[in-house]
């Protein structure tokens, strides 16, 4: 699926939370969303997942228009915030499985489900209900949901500060890759520059509200004559204070 933001501006108030943002994403990519605190990396998040309607400019998926009545291109895009919203009394498996209903997958494979809650290591807690459960494994059920529908576009806020434990954060990782392997398109924020650095095809840096930088990895660090994401970021602090 091709998705565009096209001079995408949120005004909250007298706040605006981006102005003029662009940006284009091609199937087959991952792709790290990194900035400052405030920066208006979630509200974009918001504007791709139809949460939040735009104050001026177009999403468009495909060419086409979007906007949260397209149900036709929500199931085709699952967005996973920083603190997902679960019924506390619904279990992983009654949650996966809603999920596959709304999502129209009429055939889930069984077996795969199992795959994702023992690599996640929910399998014990798959009758459980997910309101007795902690942060990080609530954000791996939702996760489950996720890789169980497998849509064409990931949308994640913060998965590596969602309280997922390291064999979780890998996991994810690994499924993510293979998911762009497969044409899908994953789109995350983080603050962890590192983990951007070797795990994105690409990364787009905001700042109040702008896009400042997107591109490659390689190809921003030799333009910004820096020997490391870090190195580059913070000379783009240095500058925003400056002007």
């Amino acid at each position: 699926m091709q998705v565009s933001l096209d001079g995408i501006s949120k005004q909250f108030g007298g706040f605006w939370a981006l102005e003029n943002v662009s940006l284009q994403l091609e199937p087959g990519q991952v792709v790290a969303l990194l900035g400052p605190n405030g920066a208006g990396k979630t509200t974009l998040l918001n504007c791709l997942a139809g949460i939040v309607r735009p104050t001026q400019g177009k999403v468009r998926y495909d060419g086409e228009i979007f906007h949260r009545g397209r149900m036709d291109f929500r199931r085709r895009l699952m967005f996973l915030p920083d603190g997902p919203m679960l019924f506390a009394r619904m279990s992983i498996l009654r949650h996966v499985a809603m999920c596959v209903r709304l999502y129209e997958r009429p055939n889930p494979d069984e077996q795969r489900v199992v795959e994702i809650l023992e690599r996640l290591d929910l399998l014990p807690l798959a009758t459980v209900p997910i309101g007795k459960m902690s942060r990080g494994q609530m954000y791996k059920s939702a996760l489950t949901a996720l890789l169980t529908v497998d849509p064409e576009l990931w949308i994640l806020d913060e998965p590596m500060a969602s309280g997922m434990d390291p064999t979780g954060i890998a996991y994810f990782k690994h499924e993510a890759r293979l998911a762009a392997k497969r044409g899908r398109t994953v789109i995350y924020t983080t603050q962890i520059l590192e983990i951007a650095e070797k795990f994105s095809d690409r990364v787009c840096i905001l700042d109040h509200g702008g896009m400042r930088l997107s591109g490659k990895v390689e190809d921003l660090r030799q333009s910004g004559n820096a020997q490391s994401l870090e190195e580059l970021f913070l000379k783009l602090s240095e500058r925003s204070e400056e002007e």
